[in-house]
């Protein structure tokens, strides 16, 4: 079985976990939630020494996807997720880098919408989407089943939950989308979140105060 590598890159004043991962196999890789701070990212590719094919998008707001239009043009690849419902966030970037003192931050159009039940994959690495609204209504969730882990950008964290109070956000359908799409999942899957430090599932289902 393939092994899956990944490096945690805090990028923007709000430290977003953009995440490079990449299968070990193949040295192929993907930019998950390039945020900004860009030559961040191009430095920890190239120490990694790994071959970027895709960037990944877990939902629409700023720190997570106002540097993927510039990537995309920097390594030439396509943009894939988040789910559609996203949209008016990823046309809005320019305005909410204006709004967040994030000027370099530009409107994206990914070539790929991604929806609940699909796959994308990277070298010999595959992952199932889920659709997991209420941070944001087009939030998605990358889960790999094989090594037990997520990419969940802002939907769950170590001890807490996604904002809701953003437009377009819901708590009632983020605790909705907790429970049902993510808590099912096994209690020893491990974590990546869009901010602070990694988790595993059962560790959130035990202790996480918002989950009680």
């Amino acid at each position: 079985m393939s092994t899956a590598r990944a490096m945690i890159i805090p990028v923007t004043p709000l430290q977003q976990n953009c995440t490079l991962l990449w299968c070990e196999a193949t040295k192929r890789g993907v930019v998950i939630d390039p945020g900004g701070d860009l030559e961040r990212v191009q430095a920890a590719i190239a120490q990694a020494g790994v071959t970027v094919e895709r960037i990944w998008l877990t939902h629409g707001h700023i720190d997570h996807a106002g540097g993927a239009e510039a990537l995309r043009e920097m390594l030439k690849v396509p943009v894939e997720g988040p789910h559609r419902a996203d949209e008016f966030l990823l046309n809005a970037l320019v305005e909410q880098g204006a709004k967040w003192g994030m000027p370099e931050a530009r409107n994206v159009t990914p070539d790929r919408w991604l929806d609940e039940g699909e796959t994308v994959s990277v070298g010999e690495i595959s992952f199932d989407i889920l659709h997991c609204p209420g941070h944001s209504p087009g939030s998605v969730v990358f889960v790999n089943r094989a090594q037990n882990f997520a990419i969940v950008g802002d939907v769950l964290f170590q001890g807490s939950i996604g904002r809701s109070d953003l437009p377009g956000g819901d708590h009632a359908t983020l605790i909705q989308s907790i429970k049902t799409k993510l808590l099912p999942l096994s209690d020893d899957m491990a974590f990546i979140c869009g901010h602070g430090p990694t988790s595993t599932i059962g560790h959130e289902r035990a202790t996480n105060p918002y989950l009680r």
